[in-house]
């Protein structure tokens, strides 16, 4: 006879995958930058400096007061995901905050425009491993206060797998993945395309520095 092994664990309970993720993404998608910069300044972000639908672009026509209410629900999106994933389905969580970034970066509401990510997987990370958050958010800030935000946010990307790794396990680097790829995609693409092919250091300026334009 062989020893009872006890019931099984129930499947997790909850939305469809695929509800999930378009959820995810359609929550990542909504502008509240460019919503918040048309009703207070009348400004689409789009026509704002690089074109990029930012808190730095908003911050500059609207001020402190809407980027801190903007900036709050847009962390806020990045966290609908994973919550409605739940913890007893990591993969599912992990790709539902991926999937909210990319609808920050490329929103259908804005004609594939957005902005870079930064927000939404603060967000996510929040839900899923809440170091992620540390990571990400001290490499923002330490780059401001460098006066190289994109440099600071970069070298956090690049951490955040890593040490997700080591304090999560594989559920904590694939939440990291998860995030990191669409924000680095965001550097690379910018907010459109290369007409010609470039040198290797100009895709080495967007990766790194967040350029947009494409001049040495």
């Amino acid at each position: 006879m062989t020893e009872d092994a006890g019931p099984a664990e129930p499947p997790p309970r909850g939305l469809p995958a695929p509800a999930v993720l378009g959820l995810a993404y359609l929550a990542g998608a909504v502008p509240f930058s460019n919503l918040a910069s048309r009703l207070v300044a009348g400004r689409d972000l789009r026509d704002v400096g690089t074109g990029t639908v930012s808190g730095t672009g908003l911050y500059e026509v609207a001020g402190f007061g809407p980027l801190a209410v903007a900036g709050v629900l847009e962390v806020a999106s990045g966290a609908v995901g994973p919550r409605l994933a739940g913890r007893r389905r990591p993969a599912l969580a992990a790709f539902a905050g991926g999937a909210a970034v990319v609808g920050h970066n490329w929103s259908p509401f804005l004609a594939g425009a957005g902005g870079r990510g930064i927000a939404p997987a603060l967000g996510a990370t929040l839900v899923q491993a809440w170091p992620g958050t540390v990571v990400l958010g001290s490499g923002l800030a330490l780059g401001r206060l460098a006066h190289q935000s994109a440099l600071g946010s970069f070298v956090g990307y690049l951490a955040l797998v890593p040490t997700l790794g080591v304090l999560r396990g594989r559920r904590g680097a694939l939440a990291g993945a998860a995030l990191v790829a669409p924000l680095l995609a965001k550097r690379l693409l910018g907010n459109a395309p290369p007409r010609r092919p470039r040198p290797a250091h100009v895709w080495w300026n967007r990766l790194v520095y967040d350029r947009e334009g494409f001049a040495p």
